[in-house]
């Protein structure tokens, strides 16, 4: 038998509809289980399951990015000469990184100094 670290048990009785609400909580919360959701509330005060798929592919296609402006420096640093060329790869990858910040702005608004949600 393992050895538990939570050993006080909480019996709550619910209704079909608060019972409802509470599945459904719960499996939008990612939590293990309903005690692990239960404990997350209790002691946090909110449960948050936040999706950052779009900030893993932001970072992935950035690095991308990166790498392309890092090959265009090393071939200018061997060369010696910047061509027009190169600058014209340097400004298309500057404005393919614009172009992945803009949708993360997109949700803000700006106000006077402050980027307010």
């Amino acid at each position: 038998m393992k050895n538990l670290t939570h050993r006080n048990s909480f019996h709550i009785f619910l209704n079909d509809e608060e019972n409802e609400i509470l599945d459904k909580k719960f499996r939008l919360s990612g939590a293990k289980s309903k005690s692990d959701f239960i404990r997350r509330l209790i002691l946090d005060g909110y449960v948050l399951e936040v999706d950052f798929s779009e900030i893993q592919r932001y970072n992935f296609l950035l690095s991308n990015i990166s790498n392309n402006i890092n090959q265009v420096a090393h071939r200018c640093n061997e060369t010696r000469s910047v061509f027009q060329s190169d600058i014209d790869e340097l400004k298309k990858e500057m404005d393919k990184i614009w172009q992945l910040q803009n949708p993360c702005y997109q949700c803000y608004r700006r106000k006077g100094d402050r980027i307010h949600m």
